[in-house]
């Protein structure tokens, strides 16, 4: 192979890095806002209460789905 070739591709793989390194970055700030976001939702009046709807709903989904 080229020197050329090999400097191109050692450029390639060095800007992948570069773009993996900020998807990381991204997944992880996507997390935070999430936890922080569902945080919050626990705090809210009528949590517990909406907590247990969606759950009688999941499995209402659950068993017509068996059906």
């Amino acid at each position: 192979m080229k020197e050329q070739k090999l400097i191109e591709m050692m450029n390639k793989v060095n800007k992948l890095d570069e773009i993996m390194q900020q998807v990381i970055q991204e997944m992880y700030n996507l997390k935070n806002l999430s936890v922080g976001t569902l945080e919050t939702i626990k705090r809210m009046k009528g949590y517990d209460k909406a907590l247990k709807e969606l759950k009688a709903d999941a499995e209402k989904e659950k068993k017509q789905s068996k059906d």
